[in-house]
């Protein structure tokens, strides 16, 4: 017997337990600090519980506990949409850097390079990104920039030196069209905190009027928050923003794409 057969029965599973330990930080570091990595912990979490109900021999619970799986799984496919793609994207075989970005990638990779560097000096911003619903009456109002849009200019835009700084800024599509806008406040202001002033008011209020997203960046904390539907959501990471801008702005025919995959994916699933 040679001596690679000697160690293969050493080395395999060592190699074995290598891929493993590798593919859980991997995946530990993409889902660290975002709302998925709660979902980890509870999972784990509910496969300890399961592990001691099927310990105790409860088949009722046992039985209850399956249902929620066969429901859970499809709602968080859907819930965590965001995450997934940016996920299955970071699979291609191909380097980001090789790849052809399009005008929205391009788009998305400046406005949160601007808005976690003003985030990281607390540089208070307000930033409306337009979607179907026109923003024209409040813009008319304000500064018309029509400028290309580019991270160095929302960021002087926004600094102390600048005459515009105060208001918010309306970008349509990857033009920024108007500057110093004053939006509506927010007539609930119960999702506002003490540590948040008329900026987040603000933003909280175009959301309840139209269907436009809002960007905050807080000038006391330096937190981002996101305010969509009358809904904020607050200190939102890097990972998070991106995923949730490329969701809601893709174009539909891509929507419906990756709809139709997942659609797709979860039949074959089911009868597998």
């Amino acid at each position: 017997m040679s001596f690679s057969q000697d160690m293969a029965p050493i080395l395999m599973p060592a190699v074995e337990i290598a891929i493993i330990a590798y593919t859980i930080y991997r995946l530990l570091s993409f889902f660290w600090n975002t709302r998925a990595m709660d979902l980890i912990f509870g999972t784990v979490v509910f496969l300890v519980v399961f592990c001691l109900v099927s310990w105790l021999h409860f088949p009722v619970l046992q039985t209850i506990m399956r249902y929620f799986v066969n429901a859970a799984v499809l709602g968080l496919l859907i819930l965590f949409q965001p995450e997934l793609r940016v996920a299955l994207s970071k699979l291609s075989m191909k380097g980001r850097k090789y790849e052809k970005l399009s005008e929205f990638d391009k788009f998305l990779d400046g406005l949160c390079n601007a808005v976690y560097r003003m985030s990281e000096r607390r540089v208070g911003a307000l930033i409306i990104l337009e979607n179907q619903d026109s923003l024209d009456e409040y813009a008319a109002k304000a500064v018309i920039l029509n400028a290309q849009f580019s991270s160095e200019l929302v960021e002087s835009l926004f600094s102390l030196s600048s005459s515009l700084h105060d208001g918010a800024l309306i970008v349509r599509g990857t033009t920024i069209l108007a500057a110093a806008v004053i939006l509506p406040l927010a007539d609930d202001s119960s999702q506002i905190s003490r540590s948040m002033g008329t900026r987040h008011r603000a933003g909280l209020g175009i959301t309840q009027h139209t269907d436009a997203l809002c960007i905050v960046v807080s000038e006391e904390t330096g937190k981002v928050s996101i305010a969509r539907e009358g809904i904020m959501t607050k200190g939102v990471r890097a990972d998070r923003f991106k995923g949730v801008l490329r969701s809601l702005f893709t174009p539909q025919e891509e929507r419906a794409t990756v709809r139709s995959r997942l659609q797709d994916w979860l039949r074959s699933w089911k009868h597998s």
